[in-house]
């Protein structure tokens, strides 16, 4: 995996310090920042693990592994600090203290996603992971949802033996291990061991004759089946919550079935967010109604309507926060508890001379005195320059400074140390 940058120090913006990293390679991979929280972080994984994985894209295996490499590194606060301080080659290395290689992406998967890595996959069939697209009201109001998905299920007729009774018998190949072994020349007196998989059986130890096969299966002891499954979606419940179906899962002959595990994807909404158990919303004020009051109905997720009141003189400024108690998202297990509705307010301005001069003057007397300054007609013409204000345009302030820089460059000339 390459990184895609070198950088080191710190840089300032938005109002934060973050240190930067040597590279940022596995935070490009998640499509993160080197700022990412552990929730963020988290919340981009499983994106793309879901996204990526080999059962929904074959082809994109080499991805999958990235990701699933990106994640471990970075999930893992020491793991993390080393990487960002001396990138990839100091996590190969083994800079952790654990040895430089990375663990397998399955494993990631299934710990994430709540298996319990490849021993656990050994005594289980493997869990079918599914994401289901839900709205913030569905997370409010509660829902159920049904969701169709596929899964192995054994041969009810032949009972996952593949054939009839008495039909199995160990591989004559393989001798019952499922692995062949040949020995392969490669010089001289030299002979190599090489093991591989026996084809006859395709590392089964066993074999069904042709004739005796199960008629439903062919042989493979597992069909593919369809289940509609009735997802109940509780009040409070979260984006990226798991819902476990235990039991539920692929089914494979001598082992337990593994779980159906619906991962909850919410969807942007158009007026809230959600910040854990409450729910936050911009208002937007004409300064008449931040000034003089005013009543402005909402609509909340389970359809009522909250009439929003600002009594006169209640002087409502640009930026400020108010809340409601108990309209929030409802608590998780506890329904009857909910967190607070937030609303930041924005005030709009009205337009220049939105009023003559002559009622302007007339508006002042109306508003607080301004603040006691040295009058202009009290100084000297020749003490002050006079300022007029612009809008500010960024881009205009650059090129401005490249047009004297240009300039300056062509001129030839410039300034010159003098020395004597």
């Amino acid at each position: 995996m390459s990184a895609s940058g070198h950088m080191s120090g710190t840089y300032k913006s938005f109002g934060f310090t973050a240190t930067m990293v040597k590279e940022t390679g596995f935070y490009d991979v998640l499509g993160v920042k080197p700022n990412v929280t552990a929730d963020e972080l988290k919340k981009a994984y499983r994106k793309l693990a879901l996204k990526y994985h080999p059962d929904k894209n074959p082809t994109e295996g080499e991805k999958f592994k990235q990701i699933s490499q990106a994640y471990e590194v970075l999930s893992d606060a020491k793991k993390r600090e080393v990487y960002d301080r001396g990138g990839e080659k100091a996590i190969k290395e083994g800079g952790t203290g654990g040895g430089g290689g990375f663990a397998s992406p399955m494993d990631i998967f299934d710990m994430f996603f709540g298996g319990g890595g490849r021993m656990h996959r050994e005594r289980r069939g493997k869990n079918v992971v599914h994401q289901l697209t839900v709205s913030l009201e569905d997370l409010y109001n509660g829902a159920t949802r049904k969701l169709a998905v596929q899964k192995n299920v054994i041969c009810e007729r032949c009972e996952g033996r593949g054939g009839r009774k008495g039909a199995v018998e160990r591989c004559p190949s393989c001798r019952g291990t499922g692995m062949q072994v040949r020995l392969h020349q490669i010089g001289p007196g030299l002979v190599q061991q090489v093991s591989t998989i026996c084809g006859a059986c395709q590392g089964q130890g066993q074999r069904i004759n042709p004739k005796d096969k199960c008629k439903a299966c062919v042989g493979r002891k597992i069909l593919r089946q369809k289940k509609i499954l009735e997802v109940h979606i509780d009040k409070g419940m979260k984006d990226g919550q798991k819902i476990v179906f235990h039991g539920e899962g692929d089914q494979e002959p001598g082992l337990e079935p593994g779980d159906i595990i619906i991962v909850l994807d919410q969807k942007v909404h158009s007026l809230y967010t959600r910040q854990g158990e409450n729910l936050v919303m911009n208002m937007d004020l004409q300064l008449v109604e931040a000034l003089c009051g005013f009543q402005k109905p909402i609509q909340t997720l389970d359809n009522r309507t909250l009439l929003i009141t600002s009594h006169p003189g209640e002087l409502i400024r640009p930026g400020d926060k108010k809340c409601i108690l108990n309209e929030g998202m409802p608590m998780h297990r506890r329904p009857f508890e909910r967190g607070r509705l937030i609303i930041v307010f924005s005030v709009t301005f009205p337009k220049e001379n939105f009023l003559p001069l002559n009622k302007l003057e007339e508006l002042e007397h109306f508003l607080p005195k301004r603040e006691v300054s040295s009058d202009p007609e009290d100084m000297e013409e020749d003490l002050y320059i006079y300022a007029d204000l612009e809008d500010y345009d960024p881009s205009r302030h650059r090129r401005y400074y490249d047009d004297m820089e240009d300039e300056d460059y062509h001129s030839g000339g410039g300034v010159q140390c003098h020395t004597s």
